[in-house]
């Protein structure tokens, strides 16, 4: 890696220097004069540490007047819904310029988005001075000798760099600012190096009225205490070749404006994001690297999670064979003495927060070329914790004496694809989350646990996440990294190879056509299995049928509380909510790519056919029966409030009956989310759309007929009639909101209407045999039909009443 030591003979010397406080201090007569007994460090960036009062100088000259600047927070607060986490980078890179003013030096972000490529200096200019730079500090000067300046950096330290204070306003968590008197430079993390200068501080942030985020993980939220750290680091030496940008590459873009182009050309330029990686004999077919891509993993992370986690990131290596470089990859132990926020070293960290959240692939990047210098992955601690949760939960995994060790395989199995998949974000790869329905062909979607059963009918964790690196993986990795003879051969070859993947049968489609609930790819989705969507959810609602049949006792450790079965059914009972909603995307849903004019086959768009739309209803709908949805009177006599000195949390089942468990609410949860993705007005007015195209295709007059039938004009009795009622509430409560919102595309607010009037006249009948009034029945008749009436005298607001929301989910679990 061309950022890491390049000799360690160089490295000990530097370190020796700053050990003993340096022994050839920089600058001239007066800058030694000012200097005199403060620590000297040596370096792209050269400093002096005053240590009796806390002070940082910059020794500044034309040597080191243009450079990058990353900005970064070392030590974070803890909280997933803060946001702010230990090891996260602050945005983009910066290319900026010291630029000596009066008596002071100004750093200025110059701005990247807009330039000219060209020789001609006074046509870059004019692009330079037609948009707005920043600046990002001025540098009081303290000293200075010809062309040397030595500047206080102190006060650009301490400063809130990061945008704490506006993260915690932003997430109500209160009014704070950083207090000078409470924070310091932290000198054992601020170091000067060959090609870069780091520095680290200490900031404390005050305030008054802290949130309960923020109460739930600072020993005083009133002060709370965070490391930034700066990192100053030599442009690149001059030799890479930046690739160009195709939607269809697996890679994350790169853009700007062009203003030197040929008018007849478009001004948007788009590269791809890469590390260096040059072949020592570019003749050979495979040959090594002149310098590999080695990352760092966290020495604070506990076996077994480690070596799943190396295990997991080193199947790149075999990317990159197939891109042409042997032992082009690797990972290794970070050194006891290195800093992870050091730009030299791709870092894998282990990060822990109160409660679990997203795992990020992160990297410091040349703005100028889009080269990766340093690759950073944040793990988050407790989605391990997850995958045993459900891992727990599907198999009643303490029913065998206590033998835990399958769940735990599957744990491991998901943490190895997990970092294989955070460093390959760090590599420039995007998502794909058109990957899992092709065998799963990419690290890069997000993997739900493809459980089984097995020949004795039980659940099985053998198969439930792939090993290795996937066959798309490969591909991606060729069209980023392998290395051509001439820009023709490379512009060739690269057209080729896509045209290859789609004639293989690969399809690369990323996270605007996938995370939203109103999203209609029909192959494109999170958290989803199986080569086909139905199918898999028809097999995913047996796994949970079976899993919810042995779920008990035996599905927690021995010595927990009983009532943490309040947290384990969740990712059980909703083990199918993403593959339902994989399964909502056939429903309105279009087939399509990223196409190219040119391309060697530029398909129309095309809408799912009619027969699989009403074959993925079909299967949303027994989702939704509630002999589907109802638990068993044995289990629910098992799950009691929690225990003293235990308390409920957000992983726990919904509940509108205080600390006793509600399986009404769990249902209302879960019908409520089936509903949210089946009847979102985008999808609707598509089926309109599509439906005024072709006849034949299912139109949403014809979807709500087909729900009416199912959902309201059933029989049951117990708790599956309490279920039923709690399902039809949710269903007319979604019909009056489409009826009510003005933006509902005006076919689907006249069928939405339809529907209301027909389900109003059923629920009279219905209330009307309901006797003297004294039935549930009756009384719930007569509520909704009350509410029906509202809705069409105009008298609904578009949040009438609050349903039970689904508990957490993304990143995986319930």
């Amino acid at each position: 890696m061309r950022q890491q030591i390049q000799a360690l003979a160089l490295l000990a010397l530097i370190a020796l220097l700053a050990a003993c406080g340096g022994t050839d201090p920089a600058g001239g007569e007066r800058i030694r004069e000012f200097s005199e007994g403060m620590r000297w460090q040596p370096g792209f960036v050269p400093f002096y540490h005053d240590t009796r009062k806390g002070k940082i100088y910059l020794l500044l000259d034309e040597s080191n007047s243009e450079l990058l600047y990353q900005e970064s927070l070392p030590r974070g607060v803890g909280s997933n819904d803060i946001g702010l986490d230990r090891g996260q980078l602050g945005g983009e890179a910066a290319l900026v310029k010291f630029e000596p003013t009066g008596d002071k030096v100004l750093l200025r972000r110059t701005n990247q988005s807009y330039r000219a490529t060209t020789v001609n200096e006074a046509e870059r200019l004019s692009v330079e001075q037609a948009f707005a730079s920043s600046v990002l500090w001025g540098f009081p000067v303290v000293a200075r000798d010809g062309d040397q300046r030595l500047v206080d950096a102190t006060e650009f330290l301490l400063r809130d760099s990061h945008g704490i204070a506006r993260r915690l306003k932003s997430r109500g968590e209160g009014s704070f600012k950083p207090d000078a008197s409470r924070s310091a430079v932290f000198a054992p993390r601020s170091r000067a190096f060959p090609r870069n200068t780091e520095l680290e501080a200490v900031v404390t942030f005050v305030g008054d009225d802290p949130g309960p985020q923020l109460r739930s993980v600072a020993p005083d939220p009133h002060a709370v205490s965070v490391h930034m750290h700066h990192s100053f680091i030599a442009l690149p030496e001059a030799g890479f070749e930046p690739r160009v940008f195709h939607p269809e590459s697996g890679y994350f873009a790169m853009g700007y404006a062009d203003y030197s182009v040929p008018i007849t050309e478009s001004l948007e330029k788009r590269l791809i994001r890469r590390h260096r990686l040059i072949k020592k004999n570019p003749s050979a077919a495979v040959s090594d690297p002149v310098e590999p891509i080695i990352y760092y993993l966290d020495p604070g992370t506990p076996e077994p999670v480690r070596s799943a986690l190396i295990e997991g990131a080193s199947w790149w290596a075999d990317a990159y064979e197939a891109a042409g470089f042997s032992n082009a990859f690797r990972v290794e132990m970070l050194p006891e003495d290195a800093d992870p926020m050091d730009v030299r070293y791709n870092v894998i960290q282990w990060v822990h927060r109160s409660t679990r959240g997203w795992s990020y692939g992160m990297s410091v990047r040349d703005p100028r070329t889009g080269e990766i210098l340093k690759g950073h992955v944040s793990l988050g601690s407790l989605r391990v914790r997850q995958d045993l949760l459900i891992a727990r939960g599907m198999t009643a995994a303490f029913a065998d004496a206590g033998d835990d060790s399958e769940t735990m395989d599957m744990a491991l199995a998901r943490i190895r694809q997990l970092s294989a998949h955070e460093v390959g974000h760090t590599l420039g790869l995007a998502h794909n989350f058109a990957a899992s329905i092709r065998d799963r062909a990419s690290v890069m979607d997000y993997p739900h646990p493809e459980m089984s059963l097995d020949d004795q009918g039980e659940v099985s964790l053998a198969d439930a996440y792939a090993e290795g690196i996937g066959d798309w993986d490969k591909r991606a990795i060729t069209y980023g990294y392998a290395q051509f003879d001439t820009p023709d051969a490379e512009a060739e070859s690269l057209v080729a190879l896509l045209a290859d993947n789609r004639a293989a049968g690969f399809e690369f489609i990323s996270d605007p056509d996938s995370r939203q609930m109103s999203d209609f790819h029909p192959r494109s989705h999170l958290w989803d299995g199986g080569a086909d969507p139905v199918t898999e959810l028809n097999l995913v609602m047996r796994l949970r049928q079976k899993a919810l049949a042995g779920f008990g006792a035996n599905s927690i450790p021995q010595g927990a509380p009983m009532s943490d079965l309040q947290e384990a059914i969740v990712p059980v009972y909703l083990y199918h909510r993403y593959q339902l909603e994989a399964v909502a995307k056939l429903i309105g849903g279009a087939d399509y790519r990223y196409a190219l004019r040119g391309d060697d086959s530029a398909p129309a768009v095309t809408p799912v056919s009619s027969a699989r739309q009403r074959a993925a209803l079909e299967s949303i709908l027994a989702t939704l029966r509630p002999d589907a949805l109802s638990l068993s009177p044995e289990l629910l006599q098992q799950i009691p409030p929690k225990a003293y000195g235990y308390a409920r949390n957000r992983e726990s089942a919904p509940s509108r009956t205080g600390a006793l468990f509600d399986p009404l609410s769990l249902a209302e949860a879960a019908v409520g989310h089936s509903y949210e993705a089946l009847l979102h007005p985008e999808r609707l007015a598509r089926l309109a759309l599509h439906h005024s195209m072709d006849s034949t295709q299912l139109s949403p007059a014809q979807l709500f007929a087909r729900l009416q039938d199912a959902i309201l004009l059933q029989e049951y009795s117990g708790m599956e009639a309490a279920i039923d009622r709690r399902s039809a509430g949710v269903l007319l409560h979604h019909w009056r909101q489409l009826f009510a919102n003005d933006a509902t595309d005006p076919q689907v607010r006249a069928a939405a209407r339809g529907a209301l009037e027909k389900a109003q006249r059923l629920l009279r009948a219905r209330s009307r045999s309901g006797g003297d009034g004294a039935s549930d029945y009756a009384d719930f008749y007569r509520y909704e039909d009350w509410l029906i009436a509202r809705s069409l005298e105009g008298r609904v607001e578009l949040r009438e009443s609050k349903l039970t929301p689904m508990p957490p989910g993304s990143p995986i679990g319930g």
